[in-house]
């Protein structure tokens, strides 16, 4: 495998690409690579979904009822086990939250989110509509999410009342305020009771996440979005350390490969595994190998929202 793939690696990705995706259309060329400017293609052509690759195909597959994720909450006795099933579901219901509040392809929406179920499906629920998520790791301040916001000119921005950590409860909500203030661009912030906290709310601005996806008019169906290779599926930072934060962008097709890839070969990923990433998906550790590479093989992944208390 190794040896092909030094050999003849545009036939070898090919191959991978083959396997591993499903593909509205296929590529046209594997590999398009400009020296000079310089500018990658990779599956040139080629449209898919990575919400579709990741939910859809798996109702088909003798995987509806597999766990997706099973999500260990800060409190012990705080568990969900959302099935592929379960998962689409809640995916396509925030993606027509989204819908709802004009976020349509190409679109940003930042997201501010502990280590719950919400940001899995926000992520989602962003790429089966074709817009750009950026993840703003829940650690970071008001300062950093502003500039964060204000790079990548998003439209929505979605957060919680709180983060649980090490049997703390940490204010979240105050810091997305902060932020706002100068980010006249976010037009909509949608925010998840984690914790129960007293928040304000901005009329106009603000709303509650339960209460958008038990609305009447909100389908439980939508359609995913075909999406070129190259089109982007997200935008991370750099953490700063080295001056200021760099937004890397990531698009579709050779990520999804990529991912799944990785994921099979790094972690020998079998259908009957259970399997704990512990990185926080607001690094691209947790983007790859807790979401989009096991789900993109129908595997089972472990959430994990806060930080070990055994053996104490």
């Amino acid at each position: 495998l190794f040896r092909s793939s030094m050999d003849d690696p545009e036939g070898f990705w090919a191959e991978r690409a083959e396997e591993l995706v499903t593909w509205d259309k296929k590529w046209d060329k594997v590999l398009e690579w400009d020296f000079s400017k310089p500018e990658i293609n990779w599956f040139k052509g080629g449209r898919l979904n990575m919400s579709y690759n990741c939910l859809d195909r798996h109702l088909t597959d003798g995987r509806r009822n597999k766990a997706a994720i099973i999500w260990q909450g800060e409190p012990e006795e705080d568990v969900r086990v959302y099935t592929y099933q379960m998962l689409y579901t809640e995916v396509c219901r925030f993606a027509n939250v989204l819908k709802k509040k004009d976020v349509k392809k190409g679109d940003r929406v930042a997201i501010y989110l502990p280590m719950i179920p919400e940001l899995a499906i926000a992520l989602l629920a962003c790429s089966r509509i074709g817009a750009m998520h950026s993840v703003v790791f829940a650690g970071f301040s008001a300062t950093a999410l502003q500039s964060r916001i204000q790079d990548c000119d998003a439209k929505v921005l979605i957060t919680s009342d709180a983060v649980l950590r090490a049997g703390r409860i940490i204010p979240l909500k105050p810091n997305a305020d902060t932020a706002l203030e100068n980010c006249d661009m976010v037009r909509n912030c949608i925010v998840v009771k984690r914790a129960g906290n007293d928040v304000a709310m901005q009329d106009g601005r603000d709303t509650w996440w339960h209460e958008e996806m038990t609305e009447k008019d909100i389908s439980s169906k939508c359609e995913p979005v075909s999406m070129d290779a190259e089109d982007i599926l997200f935008i991370l930072y750099t953490s700063g350390s080295t001056g200021k934060p760099k937004g890397v962008v990531h698009t579709t097709g050779g990520y999804l490969v990529y991912a799944m890839q990785t994921c099979r070969y790094v972690f020998d990923l079998k259908d009957n595994d259970v399997y704990w990433c512990t990185a926080d998906i607001g690094w691209i550790t947790g983007h790859t190998y807790i979401l989009y590479g096991p789900l993109g093989l129908g595997a089972t992944s472990v959430m994990f929202e806060g930080v070990p208390s055994y053996p104490g």
